[in-house]
């Protein structure tokens, strides 16, 4: 379904379930029928041109990573037809429900990968990405299991390596010490520039925020979330 070279013994990927409630009979069969269409395949190089993944002209490439349930991803495709985006989701059901999106609003701007993040950022060429997003990663809150959340160092040399010059990587979470873990890794990183200017400029939602619904979770059990962006020198 989706391909990516092996990746033994690595500990810079996404955790977490891969499949969850089994699917209905329309989106297995969309799974089947529509998502190797809309996959990426890392075992081919990448072209010169991304927008040949596309099939058609693109004015710049966005990644989100982790996307759930895809409402963020299908909302940023659909407000910006004539921008790619590549979406990365290891969960199936996720997969599933974007591709249903994709299908059910005639989407021809979006490919996905239910992969690794790390080895698509490695197979995608230098300085391609106008825009990363990270939005609610797993926090992994046991200090034990803090080698497993994505913001470290492997992947913030791979962010780094993939943002053009002016492009932004973005962070969103409502866990204080995933926020702070973030905030501490991107100061140590010259290549990286915090955006905020005033003090509240990291509670307030990105522009255009569609909102999510694990975000509606956050809110409603009290817990204030955080966004940042940091651009790429």
């Amino acid at each position: 379904m989706v391909k990516e070279p092996p990746a033994a013994g690595r500990r810079d990927n996404l955790y977490g379930r891969r499949k969850g409630k089994p699917l209905s009979a329309y989106r297995a069969g969309l799974m089947e029928n529509r998502l190797p269409a809309l996959s990426l395949d890392l075992s081919a190089p990448a072209p010169d041109d991304l927008s040949n993944l596309f099939g058609k002209k693109v004015t710049a490439l966005r990644l989100e990573i982790g996307f759930g349930g895809a409402e963020h991803l299908i909302h940023e495709a659909k407000a910006a037809p004539d921008i790619g985006f590549i979406g990365v989701e290891p969960f199936l059901n996720g997969l599933a429900k974007a591709v249903a999106a994709i299908e059910e609003n005639r989407l021809d701007n979006v490919r996905l990968f239910g992969g690794d993040a790390a080895l698509l950022l490695d197979w995608l060429p230098p300085a391609s990405l106008e825009r990363v997003d990270l939005l609610y990663p797993d926090p992994w809150p046991k200090k034990r299991h803090w080698k497993r959340r994505f913001v470290g160092p492997a992947n913030l040399d791979r962010i780094a390596r993939s943002l053009r010059p002016g492009g932004f990587f973005r962070f969103a979470s409502d866990i204080p010490s995933y926020v702070e873990w973030t905030l501490l890794h991107l100061h140590e990183r010259p290549e990286f520039e915090w955006t905020a200017e005033r003090a509240d400029d990291w509670r307030r939602p990105f522009p255009g925020w569609p909102g999510t619904r694990y975000e509606r979770k956050a809110l409603a059990a009290g817990r204030r979330p955080a966004y940042l962006a940091f651009r790429r020198a």
